[in-house]
């Protein structure tokens, strides 16, 4: 589970005020780090991890406001 094509996701309908925002290499919940935020047909999902553990942390559907921002490093 090594996808890092998806830099930064921001969800929300104001960039500047009203979001939030998640990146890869980001500290979140009690130690974790967001590793991967990977695209499917319906949703986008964010997983964490922490030590050698990979968690799934949040699903956000695709009829919300998302701005997403790509790796552009291949």
């Amino acid at each position: 589970m090594d996808q890092r094509v998806i830099r930064k996701i921001t969800i929300g309908k104001d960039y500047k005020v009203d979001s939030m925002h998640y990146s890869i290499g980001q500290n979140v919940y009690g130690g974790h780090t967001i590793c991967n935020i990977i695209e499917s047909e319906d949703k986008y999902s964010i997983y964490i991890s922490k030590d050698r553990d990979i968690l799934p942390w949040k699903d956000f559907n695709k009829n919300m406001a998302v701005s997403v921002e790509y790796n552009l490093e291949y």
